[in-house]
């Protein structure tokens, strides 16, 4: 059954936005394990919202910090340390599951997500900005991902269309253009629904 990791080139990239199209559109489990910073509610509560998906859908978190930073440093500050055999995978499918930043933000001051994207093995979904600096950005994103071993199913775009920087990752990186979610004029599940529909194919995450 399908099961992906979502990751970003870099915080605030619109990993959400795009794991709630996701997991709507695949009637999937959702499930980010680290959540850092809640005085903007959660990720989950977020895809909640977007997604249309029943609550038992949305898995809970494993942790849950105050502090809006690096899982490592949120949880010395509250005063605790992960412990990565909690994050084992849960047996629900279809599964979308969210890291938190870019692929090498640290989970403890000695594993990055990308090592625990590795361990997990799942297929990983690269969300990129189309604004200037996302060559750079998502090109050594896929690299840092496919040194550790991870598959990189894709790359799913975020913005206004700039068909020469998307292409050019794709082609350079070797690497999917799965599609774009434009701007919406409101976000909210319906219209990101009918964005997601517009622009992905479905059959491109079977």
């Amino acid at each position: 059954m399908t099961a992906f990791v979502v990751t970003g080139t870099d915080t605030d990239v619109g990993k959400t936005v795009f794991s709630a199209a996701l997991a709507g559109a695949l009637g999937a489990h959702y499930w980010k394990p680290v959540q850092a910073g809640l005085d903007d509610g959660t990720d989950r509560e977020t895809v909640g919202r977007l997604s249309g998906l029943a609550a038992d859908k949305l898995l809970p978190e494993v942790w849950r910090f105050n502090t809006p930073c690096s899982p490592h440093r949120a949880a010395e500050i509250d005063g605790t340390l992960i412990d990565l055999a909690r994050l084992a995978l849960p047996a629900q499918r279809p599964l979308v599951v969210e890291g938190a930043g870019g692929a090498l933000v640290p989970v403890t001051r000695g594993t990055t997500f990308a090592d625990v994207f590795a361990w997990w093995n799942l297929p990983a979904i690269v969300v990129a900005r189309t604004a200037l600096g996302t060559i750079n950005h998502t090109l050594m994103t896929i690299e840092v991902l496919r040194a550790r071993g991870v598959t990189v199913h894709g790359v799913a775009f975020i913005g206004e269309a700039q068909d020469d920087s998307e292409a050019t990752i794709a082609t350079m990186g070797n690497v999917r253009r799965l599609g774009r979610l434009p701007m919406l004029p409101a976000l909210d599940a319906a219209g990101l629904a009918a964005a997601f529909a517009e622009h992905f194919r479905i059959g491109d995450f079977a």
